[in-house]
């Protein structure tokens, strides 16, 4: 076994299960992330904002995409491989 393999295995359950915390306080992690910025962004007086919202825009995508089904994968792909089925258009 190699030294990635060993750290798969030794990680693999914490991913669960930040996985799983993801899936149950999504939102509140959500606000959380929302509270931080905009304590950052005053505090730096708007001098960053647009760095702010980026991070904070990512971190709700590394949250959604760590919330989602296991079956998917981490690329968003099926459980076959194949692209994820975009939402209808409204």
């Amino acid at each position: 076994m190699g030294f990635l393999d060993q750290l798969k295995a030794k990680f693999g359950p914490a991913k669960d299960k930040a996985s799983g915390l993801a899936q149950q306080h999504g939102d509140k992690i959500d606000q959380g992330l929302d509270k931080a910025a905009d304590m950052v962004d005053k505090r730096t007086k708007g001098k960053y904002s647009d760095k702010i919202q980026q991070g904070t825009a990512k971190a709700k995508d590394a949250v959604d995409r760590m919330s989602e089904s296991p079956d998917r994968g981490a690329q968003g792909k099926g459980g076959d491989g194949t692209p994820p089925t975009p939402p209808p258009a409204s």
